[in-house]
């Protein structure tokens, strides 16, 4: 498990990502071989998975998200691994989650505008199998989005 070091280092690298491990490892009070010895056993354990980046997706004009809540045909066998499978071909889907409930999976999708949305919908998500049932839910506002964990 992680001892209060690791957690330390978590802690710094959440608030600001883009930390060398030398910034770091001074941060941490800690040098810079232990700090690269620390991160990489967190990696090699998969309490660290990568490093990313996050896009603003307003910037690059996208301006329409949605979420889908699909239900599926349960009576189909590998009904849930066709639909995964074939969402995660529609490049505008950028989040699939599955649900155990009436709700089996949660599509997220950005579109430039309205009209792309409706041919995203029209000639992507409607030719996806095995769908029951589907509900756009639109997104107003993003209120909070953490990635972060309290450690």
């Amino acid at each position: 498990m992680l001892d209060d070091l690791d957690r330390r280092l978590l802690r710094l690298w959440q608030d600001e990502p883009s930390l060398a491990p030398a910034e770091l490892a001074e941060r941490a009070r800690i040098t810079v071989s232990k700090a690269t010895r620390r991160l990489a056993k967190m990696q090699e354990s998969g309490v660290i998975e990568g490093v990313g980046s996050i896009i603003d997706w307003t910037a690059l004009g996208y301006a329409v998200e949605v979420s889908l809540r699909v239900t599926l045909d349960k009576t189909v066998s590998r009904s849930f691994e066709a639909f995964i499978e074939a969402a995660r071909k529609v490049p505008e889907v950028t989040q699939i989650q599955t649900f155990l409930g009436r709700v089996d999976v949660r599509l997220n999708i950005v579109a430039r505008d309205m009209p792309h949305y409706h041919d995203i919908y029209r000639d992507h998500i409607l030719s996806l199998p095995h769908i029951a049932d589907i509900e756009a839910l639109m997104h107003i506002a993003r209120i909070k989005s953490e990635e972060s964990l309290p450690l």
